[in-house]
This record gives structure tokens, sequence and C-alpha cells, in this order.
């Protein structure tokens, strides 16, 4: 199947992303859009999830944007890399535990690159290293169309979790792969939309 690819240079704002993420939505469950696959990073911004609580938010001066994707209170930030999907799955399997299952195999494929090995979790959804977590996955799926996506900590400052109970977490149970191994590589887009097609394609 076709799927668009895009990959933003630039921080895009997370209403922003939103607000074009679901109108793709609707134009793949019209059957008048193609399937998306967006790599970006946001400025930093506080989100909510529908399972998230009001005493999550430990420093009450920050600003939290309510969304409708799965899980619960999260940070996005420069040096995070967001993978965002809108993947139709009438076309595909009807699998969401098979649609979780790829994204979790893909974010462990590319930490394989930095010698990093992650592992899932049964009871907490994400992609977690030494027992910290370093990936979150939140989505939601409408009439069969699964949109959202995944986090991946690559550079970011992580003191900022500080302010939040990350995913229902204590906020030093975070990680990044700077903070793992002290070195990135290049081309993390590229590498990481490689990644992500080859398995998706399986769905």
């Amino acid at each position: 199947m076709s799927i668009e690819i895009k990959i933003s240079k630039r921080p895009i704002y997370y209403k922003f992303a939103m607000n074009f993420l679901n109108k793709r939505v609707e134009k793949v469950k019209a059957n008048k859009g193609r399937e998306l696959l967006w790599i970006l990073e946001h400025p930093t911004s506080y989100t909510a999830g529908i399972r998230s609580k009001s005493s999550e938010v430990l420093d009450k001066k920050i600003k939290i944007i309510s969304t409708n994707r799965g899980g619960k209170i999260t940070l996005h930030n420069p040096g995070q890399k967001i993978i965002y999907f809108v993947l139709d799955l009438n076309k595909r399997k009807k699998d969401i535990r098979k649609l979780i299952s790829t994204i979790e195999k893909s974010i462990i494929e590319f930490l394989l690159l930095y010698k990093i090995k992650g592992k899932k979790d049964k009871t907490n959804i994400g992609i977690w290293v030494k027992k910290k977590k370093i990936a979150a996955i939140g989505l939601r799926v409408s009439k069969w169309v699964a949109y959202h996506g995944c986090s991946i900590n690559i550079k970011n400052n992580l003191k900022q979790y500080h302010k939040i109970i990350p995913c229902g977490l204590n906020n030093q149970k975070i990680t990044s792969i700077y903070n793992e191994k002290k070195k990135l590589i290049k081309n993390v887009e590229k590498k990481l939309k490689n990644i992500f097609i080859k398995n998706i394609d399986n769905i």
C-alpha cells in the first residue's frame, strides 16, 4: 500500500500536528486520503491522554494539552523523535495487538543500531532499557483507522519529566539513547523511516 512519508526538520507545534493528523484520519476513513508516516519533533509540550489524572501533574504552572490518544500524561520536547501514523486497518489486519507489536519491534530494532537492548513490558506499554522507559506508545483507533503513534527519547532534556508523573511512572525511571550511550548516529530520520515502513508493510 502507498504510505505518504513526511519528515519535518523543524519542530512542529503539537496542536498543529493533531489538527493535521485528525484531518488525515477523516480522509482515510472516506477513502480520499493516503495512509501516513510522519517523523517530527515537538517544542516542549505536556500532553494528557484519556487515562490521565490531575494528580500526575506535579508542577501546576505547566500547561497541559488534552488529547484523545490512549495513555496518561507525557512529555514531548526537542531531541525526542515522534513517529505518527494514520493506518487503515480495514485494508490490513484488523488486529490492534499486531499493530502495537509491530511498533514495539520497530523501536527495539532502532535501538539495536546503538547497541541498546530494548524490551517490551506486559504490564506497561512502551519500550524499556534496564528498567527505565526510553519510548512511549499511544494509539487511538476509529472505524479501524489507527492513528497517533510513538515517541523515542534520543537526546532530550530528561529533567523536564520531573514536572509530571510520566505515564504513571516515577519520573526518575525515564532514559534516552544519549543518556545510555553518550553517542548518536547520523540520518536518524531515514533509519527510523526504513525500519517502520519495512515492519508496517507486514501488518
